[in-house]
């Protein structure tokens, strides 16, 4: 049977995209509820106790409800909510984002997964943070559109059912207006940073990819950093990552030094999609800057229920068991 898992909350978006990145995978055995035994508590504890590792696939609160339940000591447990990503006792489950976070993750009985927008935002500023370029009281924004999936069904709904007295006909809608997005916790705290950066979420009339932008103002830095700088700390993090990859620089304007230096350069794109990793479970980085005027625009493109949900959910029961990382992913 392999090892045993129950998915929580497996028949919604992300329960479902986690489910068929292990269809077919022997190595696991996955304990599957009916709709009955989903409403029957004493079924659903069962299943929390009696599972290898749970996934949790559910709303914050129930997220920390379906913990609560968990007795056996042996159980371990990935929460794909936003419940425990700043928690004590729980490893923050971004493999790339720090050196020993891997031999973490193989340990750890309690994993939270990272939530979509904050893996872009993480991706591109702990590096800039951990190297001293962005000092950790910087005031920093972040900026990006989403797939509507990452609203979950609620959302799907809004832009999907016609009939329905929540749809919505409209291109792209901005939201969180209060300035108290759920993913902020996260974003600060492993980033490093003293307050949290200022975001502005926006949701696009597409299903599923993502833009996530961190812009830079590099002569307002302490350092000054020029963009190879920058772009230099970013390729270094993730350099023989085989889930990010760091695309070359393509510096607008200070090219002759870049140039010097060895570093592969490139026209910039003139444009990025938000839906080019869709249904794949990579994310890319994009440094793009103007050394004359000291500007620079961070930016990461990843599916959200890929990279930014299922997939680094399953990368990360792929390390919580020893097996190979990328298995169901590549």
């Amino acid at each position: 049977m392999g090892t045993s898992i129950f998915i929580d909350g497996a028949a919604g978006t992300t329960g479902l995209e986690i489910r068929a990145r292990l269809a077919g995978r022997g190595e696991f055995g996955l304990r599957e509820l009916s709709d009955a035994e989903r409403k029957d508590g004493r079924a659903r504890a069962a299943a929390l106790n009696e599972a290898d590792i749970v996934i949790l696939c559910l709303p914050d609160q129930a997220a920390r409800e379906a913990v609560a339940m968990i007795e056996n000591p042996a159980v371990r447990v990935i929460d794909a909510s936003s419940a425990h990503r700043a928690a004590a006792g729980w490893v923050y489950g971004f493999a790339e984002l720090e050196k020993d976070r891997r031999a973490e993750l193989a340990a750890a009985k309690r994993v939270s997964n990272p939530g979509c927008w904050p893996t872009g935002f993480l991706a591109l500023v702990r590096p800039l943070v951990r190297a001293g370029i962005v000092p950790a009281d910087f005031p920093l924004t972040v900026s990006g559109v989403s797939g509507y999936s990452g609203g979950g069904k609620s959302m799907i709904e809004e832009f999907e059912a016609k009939q329905s007295p929540r749809y919505v006909d409209t291109v792209v809608r901005t939201y969180a207006l209060t300035l108290s997005h759920k993913h902020l916790p996260e974003m600060r705290a492993h980033a490093g940073l003293a307050h949290p950066p200022v975001f502005s979420a926006n949701v696009g009339r597409f299903y599923r990819g993502m833009i996530v932008e961190v812009p830079l103002q590099l002569w307002a830095l302490p350092s000054k950093p020029g963009v190879f700088d920058v772009y230099r700390e970013i390729e270094g993090a993730y350099r023989g990552e085989k889930l990010i990859e760091v695309a070359a620089l393509g510096d607008l304007v200070g090219t002759v030094r870049q140039a010097a230096s060895g570093t592969q350069l490139s026209a910039p794109p003139q444009s990025l999609d938000a839906e080019m990793l869709k249904h794949t479970n990579g994310m890319k980085l994009f440094v793009f800057g103007n050394d004359m005027t000291q500007q620079a625009r961070l930016i990461a493109v990843l599916d959200n229920l890929g990279k930014g949900a299922s997939g680094a959910a399953v990368q990360n029961l792929n390390i919580m068991l020893g097996l190979p990382e990328t298995a169901g992913l590549v």
